[in-house]
């Protein structure tokens, strides 16, 4: 019979080997087992956050399953549905399992994007097409007699792995009925039992840390959270810890927060100190004052910072300026904290490390056409003589370079 399902042209194969010499359909599921992504019959990797893990085949399989029974349903209802019962039950016979049936709905099972869904099945189509003219009556669960009993990428529900052994806790109910199987239903993953919150064990069958049981018979466990700080307990109250969690120590059936800080389990840096919270501790920052700190603000100084000194038992900041730290011409001292700097006088400007007077409007004609050169020693000069300029006459010869025009 040649082949009902056309595939799109950029989904086409590499050219195929001579049919005449292998059966098709073990050459369709050699090409497929053998294609690149994942393993197909073995336990698939954990999942990772980057790349992104390609869907497993089975959950491939089970979607262009359910995608091809809607299209059964689709196309009945397109086709028949009021008018003559009579003929549509005679048209109806035909029709039901025909070839023009079987190709509307395969040209619709997969979306344009959905690379995986075409290739499986391009690759299954003589098993679709075998099912649909052959099988259908003794295996009417496509899904079962496609995806696990012919392609073998699926498991029945509450198995998993390549011979679709039982999850933990047994294929009826895997994991207690309180957590997920890996992998199962499919050829694939490690049966590991991910448990709900609040219960435990290989099977999900006991409760948790920081849970104890609070009901439990031989179908069921019900795990409630302990109080607060308890890792193991008899109950929910405070007095009913019989093991604390971390930062915590157990005293006569209570945990009590341990102080860190007063003991030699904390950590910080040596411009830090300790600040002790349940359950834990906090390195905090010492003041900018500080050389090494027993707390917070100036008053918990080890030793005082550089530009810092000791008054009482505060360190507080030195001013500079009291002192002649600032020996240009035209420059003051400005105090900040921990240190100082030097600023031009009131009417000043700094240029290039030089505090030179700004012109106001009112010295407009004063200066008029006036131009002030740098001779490269960190010194100005008049290239053309004012009598109220303060600067010299340059000397005799080019400046390195002109400066601002006074204006």
């Amino acid at each position: 019979m040649p082949s009902i399902y056309r595939s799109p042209a950029w989904e086409k194969m590499a050219p195929r080997p001579g049919r005449d010499l292998v059966p098709p359909l073990l050459w369709s599921l050699s090409v497929f087992l053998s294609l690149p992504g994942p393993v197909w019959l073995q336990p698939s990797p954990p999942p990772q956050a980057s790349p992104p893990t390609e869907p497993h085949p089975c959950h491939t399989c089970r979607g262009l399953v359910d995608s091809f029974n809607k299209g059964l349903e689709r196309t009945i209802r397109d086709n028949f549905g009021g008018g003559n019962t009579a003929w549509e039950e005679e048209k109806l016979s035909k029709y039901k399992d025909s070839e023009t049936r079987l190709v509307e709905v395969l040209e619709s099972v997969c979306s344009k994007s959905d690379f995986e869904c075409h290739r499986l099945l391009e690759l299954s189509e003589e098993l679709v097409e075998s099912w649909w003219f052959h099988k259908q009556q003794e295996a009417p669960d496509l899904f079962q007699w496609l995806c696990s009993d012919s392609l073998k990428l699926c498991c029945p529900s509450g198995t998993f792995g390549p011979s679709c052994v039982p999850c933990p806790g047994g294929a009826e109910r895997p994991c207690g009925g309180y957590g997920k199987c890996e992998g199962e239903g499919t050829r694939g993953g490690s049966g590991h039992c991910d448990c709900q919150a609040g219960y435990g064990g290989e099977a999900c069958g006991q409760c948790g840390l920081g849970y104890f049981e609070a009901e439990r018979n031989a179908s069921h466990l019900v795990c409630s959270a302990c109080f607060g700080p308890c890792a193991r307990c008899s109950g929910p109250e405070e007095s009913n810890c019989l093991q604390c969690k971390k930062g915590w120590a157990l005293h006569h059936l209570k945990c009590v927060d341990i102080d860190e800080c007063g003991t030699e389990r904390a950590s910080c840096g040596a411009d830090q100190f300790c600040v002790n919270t349940e359950g834990s501790y906090e390195c905090r920052d010492c003041a900018k004052a500080c050389l090494g700190c027993m707390g917070a603000g100036p008053g918990r100084c080890k030793k005082c910072s550089p530009g810092y000194q000791q008054v009482g038992s505060k360190c507080l900041d030195v001013d500079e300026c009291e002192t002649e730290v600032c020996p240009g011409e035209n420059e003051q001292c400005e105090n900040i904290e921990g240190s100082y700097r030097c600023v031009c006088t009131q009417g000043y400007k700094q240029i290039e490390g030089v505090c030179v007077k700004e012109q106001i409007p009112g010295d407009w004609l004063l200066v008029a056409s006036h131009i002030l050169g740098y001779k490269g020693n960190r010194t100005w000069c008049q290239i053309t003589l004012h009598p109220e300029a303060s600067f010299p006459m340059c000397p005799v010869g080019p400046v390195l370079s002109l400066g601002h025009r006074l204006l």
